[in-house]
């Protein structure tokens, strides 16, 4: 059984509530952190990768994390319980910048330092496909209730959710590398105009010194 407001409405909760959990532009902004020494193109493939490994291993947790936890003993109402108390550690987590639900410090040190490609963990997992994001995608599931309308709603607003995050990451590529340009457009400006003033300089001092005839 779909959710009041039909397959719209539920595309529409789903979106907005991934959205929430995914934080396209504070990924994009913890990504730009942990790859200080990428080139431009070896972060937009991390980037897509990881978007990619999301996509797969949400989706795939959405289908069959309700079964998986029914093996567990663990009931969906308990679930429910458990996924609100774990949104709004992610939301408190979220407002006090501290990220620790998604990776520690020590683990976004880590993977600063590393060369190593980054974008199945951190930035895959947990960063976009966090137990905050599992947990939403098993709740949504639980929406639909079985109609394959709604679950191709939720995994169209998945895909939407993806998406508007490498797009914020793709950006966010062009400001870093279009701010050296600008910062060397400056200091060549700078210099000219220095180089202007002091050739200045001397043809301004001999016109000052010369006597008046």
């Amino acid at each position: 059984m779909v959710a009041h407001g039909g397959i719209a409405g539920l595309f529409s909760y789903a979106l907005v509530a991934l959205l929430v959990i995914i934080d396209p532009a504070g990924t994009a902004v913890l990504f730009l952190g942990m790859t200080p020494h990428d080139t431009a193109a070896e972060r937009a493939s991390q980037a897509t990768r990881a978007c990619v490994i999301a996509f797969v291993v949400l989706a795939a947790f959405g289908l069959g994390g309700e079964a998986l936890l029914r093996q567990l003993g663990i009931s969906l109402p308990a679930m429910k319980v458990a996924g609100g108390i774990l949104l709004f550690i992610t939301a408190a987590d979220m407002v006090t910048a501290h990220g620790a639900l998604r990776a520690t410090t020590s683990e976004r040190e880590a993977a600063t330092r590393t060369e190593e490609d980054i974008s199945v963990f951190p930035l895959a997992i947990p960063f976009i496909a966090g137990p905050g994001a599992m947990t939403t995608m098993v709740l949504l599931h639980s929406m639909a209730g079985g109609s394959a309308a709604g679950i191709a709603a939720i995994q169209a607003a998945l895909v939407v959710a993806l998406g508007l995050t490498l797009v914020a990451r793709r950006l966010s590529f062009r400001r870093t590398s279009s701010a050296p340009t600008a910062r060397a457009s400056a200091v060549r400006s700078g210099g000219s105009a220095k180089s202007r003033r002091t050739s200045a300089s001397p043809a301004m001092a001999c016109a000052a010194l010369k006597p008046e005839s």
